[in-house]
Order: structure tokens, then C-alpha cells, then sequence
């Protein structure tokens, strides 16, 4: 057996924040094209700002449509932030108001006061 000393630490998994998004594909309209542009850049910015704390995951509606259903899904966009399997956080439509990342950061601290330690 090793010792505790010498054993490798494991690392934490990051939570998700899954991006449920509509399809966008030939005969889309042209302002569905620019709110996806502009919502691709605003998803690229919150990776940034959130680092390695939250991982940004696309996921398109038509082409994985048991994932957006497997999230009951009501709609797209739909964001779910989630952290070992458990749902820490949910909002359907783009989001308003409070800037994002502080957002998910206050959910994602919330939830980790919340662990058994």
C-alpha cells in the first residue's frame, strides 16, 4: 500500500455549463445567423472569464436532440449548469441583466458551501 504522501491528487472536475442552442443551417434565415454569431462570441468571452472553473459546452439542438431532451429541454437556448451529475442551475433564453460569469461563479460557490466536507 502507499503512502497518502506519495499518492498522486486527483484533480477536480471543472462543472459544465451545457448551451443548448437551435440548429442553424442552410435556408436559416439571416438574422438567425447573426444571433448565433454574436452568441458564439459572448459564449467564447464567458470561457474566458470564467477559466478553468466552468467548462463552456455547446450543444446543437438538431444535431443532439436526446441531450437537449435528456435536460427537458423547453426550448432553445437553454443553459445548465451542472457539477458532478447534479443540476446547479438552469435558465431558459439568452441571458439579461447580471453579468453571466458572476453569475455561475455565485451558483457554483453557493453549491460548494452546500458539499458535505
Amino acid at each position: 500500500m502507499f503512502s497518502t504522501d506519495i499518492l498522486p491528487i486527483l484533480p477536480t472536475h471543472p462543472a459544465m455549463l451545457l448551451v443548448m442552442l437551435p440548429t442553424v443551417g442552410p435556408g436559416t434565415k439571416q438574422e438567425s445567423l447573426l444571433v448565433r454569431t454574436a452568441t458564439n462570441l459572448m459564449l467564447k468571452n464567458l470561457q474566458r472569464e470564467l477559466g478553468t472553473a466552468i467548462h463552456v459546452l455547446k450543444v446543437d439542438a438538431g444535431t443532439h436532440p436526446a441531450v437537449v431532451h435528456a435536460f427537458d429541454g423547453q426550448g432553445v437556448p437553454a443553459f445548465v449548469l451542472l457539477r458532478d451529475g447534479a443540476e446547479l442551475w438552469r435558465q431558459q433564453g439568452l441571458p439579461e441583466g447580471e453579468p453571466m460569469a458572476a453569475l455561475l461563479l455565485s451558483k457554483l460557490a453557493a453549491a460548494a458551501i452546500r458539499l458535505p466536507g
